[in-house]
């Protein structure tokens, strides 16, 4: 466990020095990012453009806004505490902009896939619930639970399994 932890914080350090970077060079207007794409259990982290910088936000918030997927322990719908401060930045933005969100549930592949279809609406929920309660209007959030169907990671080893286990907000 300390290992996940660890790893997530030098995810988190990465994301941070990407954010740090884009906001002081010119470089590629593309918006793609070395973080798009990565199996990483820690990872859900996009680049961050430019001019999200000029509006006076802070590289630390711009970081934990590019964090779009939250990770679980087996068996566990508790969101962890940096979901949280991740998805207190979500939920400033859902307010003040009113979008609309998905949030995705998955699990791993261990259990019946009916129980994993509940535990990926159980995490789903704990996002909701966390974000209603940050006080995101109910009807901006939509749920919907894949358990063990959409895999992030094709394998049979705790890190496959870490990686799977997960909400991803998507937009």
């Amino acid at each position: 466990m300390e290992v996940i932890k660890f790893g997530k914080f030098a995810a988190l350090v990465v994301a941070f020095g990407l954010v740090v970077g884009c906001s002081s060079k010119g470089g590629d207007a593309s918006g793609t990012g070395a973080g798009t794409g990565a199996t990483d259990p820690n990872a859900g982290y996009t680049s961050t453009s430019p001019s999200s910088m000029d509006d006076g936000v802070s590289s630390e918030e711009a970081a934990l806004r590019a964090i779009t997927t939250f990770y679980f322990e087996f068996d566990s719908a508790d969101l962890k505490q940096e979901a949280m401060q991740a998805l207190d930045v979500h939920a400033k933005d859902l307010k003040s902009e009113g979008n609309r969100v998905v949030l995705e549930g998955h699990t791993d592949e261990r259990g019946t896939r009916e129980y994993n279809m509940a535990l990926g609406e159980r995490r789903a929920g704990a996002v909701q619930r966390y974000l209603v309660l940050q006080g995101v209007s109910p009807a901006q959030l939509e749920l919907v639970s894949y358990g063990e169907e959409k895999p992030d990671a094709l394998g049979s080893s705790e890190e496959d399994w870490a990686q799977n286990r997960r909400v991803e907000l998507r937009k």
